[in-house]
């Protein structure tokens, strides 16, 4: 079942790439460029026009989605695999641990201080205070590395991660355990809802969101004892319907991939890059103060 899990994910990841490269000539999430600019115009008038976005936790009002977008990106970082490439090819989904130790010494060394997602919600809608370099580090689908290499080297310089969970793969070789999630959450990490196997929510059925969303959250929270507030999408894909059942779910923010912020759910399409296994640590800084704006 593990093979053909990987091997399924190894796939998908790939036609994700694809995506990725030909949304972004198109100018964002897989539309073309005048429906892209359909968007936008539309996008301006309800700038103009919507005063607030509703906050789900406080159920009160927060800044506008023009004040949203005015804010700083922080820079996000999404790590999947930390293994030794076997056959010595590179890849951009897999980074190997000696490098990924030396990614998060140079950014330490770099002045750089981890935020969690409550500090990034609070900075983009009520205007607080963050470190003067904030990062954040996010790791996808539940690898057991993640908490053997990953959270041991965070813990060298007093970073914090953000683990979004792909519940089917709780317990079983090579992925996390209850226990580990539940270590993680203990020690001020935060984990998030990555559906329950995978696939992508541009393809649901209304059953599909019980499945796939509703079900492992409640997992989660039950496995920590705190509440799933964050989700990341698979793959990175969205689209409005689906933003609009993570919002009605009551989550305060969703992670995306590469392309930008929707213009009009910023909050719903937070950008994140995927750190390559073929960048050096440099080249990790590099990509970070390129890709944010």
């Amino acid at each position: 079942m593990n093979c053909e899990l990987r091997k399924v994910k190894s796939v998908m990841l790939a036609f994700t790439l694809l995506v990725i490269l030909i949304t972004a000539c198109n100018g964002g999430n897989g539309t073309s460029t005048n429906d892209n600019k359909k968007t936008k115009d539309t996008a301006n008038k309800n700038v103009a026009t919507k005063s607030a976005v509703s906050d789900t936790s406080n159920s009160g009002p927060i800044a506008d989605v023009k004040t949203i977008l005015s804010k700083k990106e922080v820079p996000i970082l999404c790590y999947h695999h930390m293994r030794v490439q076997s056959n010595g090819k590179l890849t951009d989904y897999s980074v190997e641990p000696d490098r990924f130790i030396a990614e998060m010494k140079l950014l330490a060394d770099s002045g750089y201080k981890t935020v969690l997602p409550d500090q990034l919600y609070d900075y983009l809608t009520k205007g607080t205070a963050l470190p003067e370099k904030p990062m954040m580090i996010t790791f996808d689908d539940t690898d057991e590395e993640q908490f053997t290499i990953g959270k041991r080297e965070m813990d060298k310089y007093g970073f914090k991660g953000v683990f979004f969970i792909m519940t089917i793969s709780l317990n079983r070789p090579h992925y996390m355990t209850d226990a580990q999630l539940k270590q993680l959450v203990d020690e001020g990490h935060v984990v998030g809802a990555h559906t329950w196997d995978h696939h992508m929510v541009t393809k649901y059925e209304p059953k599909d969101w019980e499945i796939q969303i509703d079900k492992p959250r409640q997992k989660l929270e039950t496995i920590t004892g705190k509440s799933v507030t964050y989700f990341a999408y698979p793959f990175g894909l969205w689209n409005e319907a689906a933003v609009a059942e993570v919002k009605k779910r009551g989550f305060k923010m969703a992670f995306q991939l590469a392309t930008h912020r929707d213009t009009t759910e910023p909050l719903y399409t937070i950008r994140r890059i995927i750190i390559s296994g073929k960048w050096s640590p440099e080249g990790v800084l590099k990509s970070m103060k390129s890709s944010f704006r």
